[in-house]
């Protein structure tokens, strides 16, 4: 267990911006930084991140939280795992308890995959570069490749020796335990019990996840013998799931964000190749066609995806089929063609880095406009074949989210394809019909809201409801009813006041130097909270107060109870802020709620006390109607009456009208 000191060490050091930042792409937008969020499939952006409070929120899925928060969900770290990662990555020494032996080898069974998978990779390091087998063939089978001593350290390439269990006996010396070793598949036992090395007498590319732990390996042989597979990689494992890696992504994370570009390729020796060149921003799929996962993590990154092909025309062709899927997920792809028979790894070590990397930056294409003119090419002037390939452009076309830029697509392709525009309009707009009727894309449907107000922003992103402030509609309508979802909206905003503004401190009228969380909380003794969870947080908050302490948001945010420390984080942030320069831009002037405090607190106290009226005033309606004593029906129209000169006070002061 984690010492408290080191936790609190931890917590304070740590920045939620830079732990975010190691995984999403941040920009700044007013007061927060915002992304697309890595918990969910999104095109537009609606994760926030609050540097100020420390915290993130998406207002898509939810999600939301700190920075151990965001390690434990993003991760699927348990609470001490994420707390170590922090620590780690902040050089924070972590000072432990002592636990049982059965608690520590519950906590550290995944943990131990990792562990494994290090020893593993220091391991085959080890043997290139000092042992006798890896110097000889595995460290002379690079430089031959003409890969630098530099980027074969960078990436920890390394050698398996020829043997049946090197690995396995070094591992045993070192105290791991077999399991580890067949669980992440870097040892395999045949049907008679026997365990052996999987990646024997291979060179080795250790695979690392996205904050650069092994997580699994590409073995490449370098025998000659047909039967003898070329790659073999890793299988799938807790720690490893290949449809969910890039390789190389750890070492490229800040290139693509500084390039705003990333680059794509097909192999580890790809990979390489291009890095020694100085172009640092590239990946490879990691030994699996490109998946829709892969795609959404380099979309963390950058909206902008180079893929770069090598000359082979049978593998052009079957990898323009996949590439749709970089489109639908509303990305910007661009391709680059080496001349044929050359691959990334192969043209840079013909014309060496500074030709290669002029190569790539002058001769992207946008991929629409490549595949139609690799597809034209090939069909030459067979119409049929002709009218098919349009099909095919035009579907491609289909697939991208933004109607400005698939309609820029459409006129170039008018003109490459000697097609009428309108022609392919029409065809464009049919299948995105056809895609809707079977429940796709089309259907999908994104709302957005201007907030219209620098006011501490609404914990409701969609917006309250049409009658959230409709004083009009008072109790003794026909037929109302007063939800009480209308109350929760009001206890949420009461419990927003508490967070945002609880420690200021105010002289209103009587009142002299009172803080405001002690002043609502006066105000809410006749006041009986619906909700569950902000029933909890007021009484938290009340008895603080009662012994003497001013609770801060910080203590609801990072609450032990999971639904009170959400709430405090929606009810924290918002989706909507106003940039600085709006004012000078637009000359527009609006208002912010802490201007009058004194309105902002009391107007939330008071349309939570006139719901709190109305729902009294049903109630009243409804015992007189059922009521037969004619004595006990002016007692309760008395209440009524008074009650209802409560409703038109507070009315007045809410500037509204309650109809008669």
């Amino acid at each position: 267990m984690i010492y408290q000191d080191t936790i609190n060490k931890i917590m304070d050091t740590a920045r939620i911006e830079e732990v975010v930042g190691d995984f999403v792409s941040l920009k700044k937008r007013g007061t927060s930084l915002i992304g697309n969020c890595p918990f969910h499939n999104e095109k537009t952006p609606s994760f926030h991140v609050s540097v100020t409070k420390g915290i993130y929120k998406c207002f898509g899925c939810g999600k939301g939280g700190d920075s151990v928060r965001f390690i434990m969900d993003h991760e699927k770290y348990s609470y001490p795992e994420a707390l170590k990662y922090l620590a780690v990555k902040y050089n924070i020494e972590v000072e432990e308890k002592e636990e049982s032996p059965q608690v520590v080898e519950a906590n550290n069974a995944r943990e131990s995959l990792y562990v494994v998978s290090l020893f593993a990779a220091n391991f085959f390091s080890n043997e290139l570069w000092t042992g006798e087998q890896g110097r000889a063939i595995g460290l002379s089978y690079f430089k031959e490749r003409g890969f630098r001593e530099d980027i074969i350290k960078k990436f920890e390439l390394g050698y398996s020796p020829d043997q049946w269990d090197a690995l396995i006996l070094s591992a045993a010396s070192a105290g791991h335990k077999e399991e580890y070793l067949e669980k992440t598949g870097l040892a395999i036992r045949n049907d008679k019990g026997k365990v052996y090395d999987r990646f024997r007498g291979r060179v080795m590319f250790p695979i690392h996840n996205f904050t650069g732990r092994v997580i699994g390996f590409g073995g490449r042989t370098l025998k000659t013998d047909k039967n003898v597979p070329k790659y073999v990689n890793s299988p799938e494992s807790d720690i490893y799931h290949k449809s969910n890696v890039l390789y190389g992504l750890f070492q490229a994370k800040k290139a693509i964000r500084d390039a705003d570009n990333c680059y794509l390729v097909e192999g580890y020796a790809d990979v390489l190749s291009v890095h020694q060149a100085g172009v640092e921003n590239v990946v490879a799929s990691s030994g699996t066609s490109l998946t829709i996962e892969q795609i959404r993590l380099i979309g963390r990154f950058t909206q902008n995806v180079t893929i770069l092909y090598d000359g082979d025309a049978a593998g052009i062709k079957a990898s323009l089929r996949g590439l749709d899927m970089i489109l639908e997920e509303g990305l910007n792809v661009k391709v680059v063609n080496f001349p044929d028979g050359h691959d990334p790894d192969s043209y840079m070590h013909k014309v060496g880095a500074g030709a290669f990397k002029n190569y790539i930056e002058n001769n992207r294409k946008d991929f629409i406009l490549y595949k139609a003119d690799t597809l034209l090419k090939e069909a030459g002037t067979d119409p049929i074949k002709r009218a098919g390939i349009i099909r095919d452009i035009v579907e491609s076309i289909a697939k991208i989210p933004d109607d400005i830029k698939a309609s820029v697509f459409i006129r170039e392709c008018s003109h490459l394809l000697q097609v009428e525009e309108r022609m392919l309009m029409t065809e464009l707009n049919k299948m995105r019909s056809a895609k809707f009727k079977k429940g796709g894309q089309g259907q999908q449907q994104y709302q957005q809201r201007s907030s219209g107000s620098s006011q501490s922003p609404s914990p409701y992103p969609e917006g309250p409801p049409d009658n959230l402030f409709d004083d009009d509609a008072g109790p003794d309508l026909p037929g109302m009813e007063v939800a009480a979802d209308d109350d929760l909206l009001q206890e949420h905003e009461i419990i927003r006041l508490l967070l945002a503004f609880g420690h200021e401190l105010v002289s209103w009228d009587n009142i002299d130097n009172m803080y405001i969380g002690s002043f609502i909380m006066q105000n809410l003794s006749d006041v009986t909270f619906e909700n569950e969870i902000c029933q909890l947080i007021i009484q938290n908050y009340k008895e603080e107060i009662e012994n003497g302490h001013l609770p801060v948001a910080n203590q609801f945010i990072k609450n032990d109870n999971r639904q009170i420390a959400d709430l405090a984080i929606t009810l924290s942030t918002s989706p909507y802020s106003l940039s600085e320069n709006w004012y000078n831009k637009h000359q527009i002037y609006v208002r912010d709620e802490t201007v009058n405090l004194k309105a902002t607190i009391l107007g939330g106290l008071y349309h939570l006390k006139k719901k709190k009226v109305e729902r009294l005033l049903l109630g009243l309606l409804q015992e007189i109607k059922q009521e037969p004593d004619p004595a006990n029906q002016d007692i309760l129209m008395s209440k009524y009456a008074y009650m209802k000169n409560v409703e038109r006070e507070i009315s007045k002061f809410l500037g509204s009208v309650v109809i008669k």
